[in-house]
């Protein structure tokens, strides 16, 4: 089964992600903020990253823009989730490379469903997902 990491300076909303994705039989790999989240992804790359946006350290933003630069991760689908809603917070996530953008609160079915399509995506094609 697929590897996650998700990625929030929030317990709470990181192991609502967690708790919900191992149910649905993937591995979960978690950190706090972007930084530790790219020496994660480095060490061993996971299928698909979900980030928060807003974190200390270095933001969801900076970590979408260093995973995109990076060749060999460039192709690593990732999902933004954020409390940050307004369009242009959406259009400067989709503008870095983000495959999908998911608002909080949000419903845990709704990122399960993400996930599933972005993982089917990407093993049919290039490992990115195409809107």
């Amino acid at each position: 089964m697929a590897r996650i990491l998700a990625v929030d300076d929030e317990p709470n909303i990181v192991r609502l992600i967690q708790v919900n994705l191992e149910r649905m039989g993937y591995t979960v790999e978690t950190a706090n903020n972007g930084v530790q989240a790219l020496e994660k992804i480095r060490a061993n790359r996971p299928d698909l990253v979900v980030s928060d946006v807003m974190m200390p350290e270095m933001d969801g933003f900076e970590l979408l823009s260093s995973i995109r630069r990076d060749p060999a991760l460039e192709t690593l689908p990732v999902i933004m989730l954020t409390a940050k809603t307004q369009d242009k917070d959406v259009l400067s996530g989709y503008s870095r490379g983000a495959d999908m953008y998911l608002t909080k609160p949000f419903n845990p079915m709704e990122l399960i469903s993400f996930v599933k399509r972005i993982l089917q995506t990407s093993n049919e094609s290039d490992g990115r997902y195409k809107i």
